[in-house]
């Protein structure tokens, strides 16, 4: 195995082992906010899509949405059911804990490969998007296949959800996708100067 292997398959160690670690100490991954769980797991994922390329980025999603699941399953709030077809009995949950998730990495590291002779713009703009991408796949896929029942969760009228969703994404959102994309393009500058 030469060297850039090997060091691809130690930073792809350690952004699974991270993204394990955060999902088991409470309030490091999933920060419940109300009924819903704001999250940090995004960071990991943005980063691998930036320093290991979309493939892999896409694969340390993969690990964010079964955690998501995970978690849901076994410590599930109100509005768990849409992460989740053991609560829900339907796959569509399958597809909104899991699709969003994969896709961060992956809009991460295709805008970074696009643009990197503009290394900054490049990260910026790539962990923007790919929070982003989080955020408005899964709120859009909760709207679509669930909005009935998670506005009921609420306790809200359906006609009210597409308003809360959209303040969601301008808040809560916004606020995740900003934090992510200082702290990723931090990290991701050291660790891409590592890898060399």
């Amino acid at each position: 195995m030469n060297k850039q292997k090997t060091k691809n398959l130690a930073f792809m160690s350690l952004f699974i082992a991270i993204e394990i670690l955060m999902v088991m100490v409470p309030f490091l991954g999933f920060i419940p906010i109300g009924p819903l769980r704001a999250t940090t797991l995004h960071i990991p994922v943005i980063i691998a899509g930036i320093v290991l390329g979309k493939n892999k980025g896409a694969q340390v999603g993969l690990v964010f949405g079964l955690s998501s699941l995970f978690i849901n399953t076994i410590q599930p709030t109100i509005t768990s059911f849409v992460f989740s077809p053991f609560i829900s009995g339907s796959f569509w949950s399958l597809v909104i804990a899991i699709i969003p998730r994969v896709c961060i990495g992956y809009v991460a590291g295709m805008i970074y490969e696009k643009w990197k002779k503009h290394p900054i713009l490049a990260m910026s703009l790539g962990s923007f998007l790919g929070a982003m991408t989080n955020t408005i796949l899964v709120l859009g896929g909760i709207y679509l296949f669930f909005g009935n029942q998670y506005a009921s969760a609420l306790g809200m009228t359906f006609s009210k959800l597409m308003p809360y969703l959209l303040t969601i994404i301008a808040t809560t959102g916004l606020l995740e996708a900003i934090v992510g994309t200082i702290i990723s393009v931090i990290v991701s500058r050291i660790l891409i100067q590592i890898k060399k």
